[in-house]
């Protein structure tokens, strides 16, 4: 009865050390904080996560292919807002192209590109001639990259990204804000695993909090 015992105390004990722990709940504060004003969304009624990214941020480049891997994989309540950050002037050319590619209809089909260009062939996005001869390498008509590049219309986004910069509270880039409230980035969490964990986990949170709103004129959003 001895032997037996311990045989199956040993493979209890061998069974418990092949399950790994459940992982932890995103801890706030800790993992994600959330603003005392949020910020105003723009995606009707699905949940908005916005990306706060910069094209010179290595960070951001080096997330990116995970980044679409999840976005890729995101229900249809979900919705991805991409800002570029503006914590500075000289930002702002970089927030600039990826307005020009916006307003042009080209984002999604350039986004990774110009990434690419800037971190593997070394295009200098602060200069403005770079960046119009990268658009007509890519079969964009320049001129028109170029006036879209210095309309009213990009430089009102920029100003508008400045400001939802400082909303946001971020200090670096990449960063996240869930339905314009939850703010999280690798940064905080300490991985891209746990990055999209806590995001998920935020998702579900809003979700929830939407679904318990229906039905009760009132309450907030």
């Amino acid at each position: 009865m001895r032997l037996s015992h311990l045989f199956m105390t040993a493979c209890l004990l061998i069974i418990s050390l092949a399950i790994p722990p459940a992982s932890r709940a995103a801890e706030p504060g800790k993992d994600y904080v959330q603003l005392a004003v949020p910020l105003l969304t723009t995606s009707g009624n699905r949940i908005e996560v916005a990306e706060f990214f910069w094209y010179r941020c290595p960070h951001c480049f080096e997330l990116e292919p995970a980044l679409n891997d999840w976005i890729h994989g995101l229900p249809r309540d979900v919705a991805i807002r991409r800002i570029p950050a503006v914590l500075n002037e000289t930002w702002a050319p970089q927030a600039r192209a990826w307005y020009t590619l916006k307003l042009m209809g080209v984002a999604d089909k350039y986004h990774d590109d110009l990434f690419n260009a800037i971190h593997l062939d070394g295009l200098d996005s602060s200069s403005e001639l770079s960046l119009f001869a990268w658009a007509g390498r890519m079969g964009m008509n320049p001129q028109t990259f170029a006036n879209t590049y210095h309309s009213f219309a990009v430089q009102t986004k920029v100003t508008q990204a400045a400001q939802l910069t400082r909303d946001s509270q971020i200090t670096g880039v990449p960063s996240f804000v869930v339905d314009g409230r939850y703010v999280t980035s690798v940064a905080m969490t300490g991985s891209e695993q746990a990055l999209f964990k806590t995001l998920d986990e935020l998702i579900a949170r809003v979700r929830s909090q939407h679904a318990r709103s229906i039905g009760r004129p009132g309450d907030p959003r």
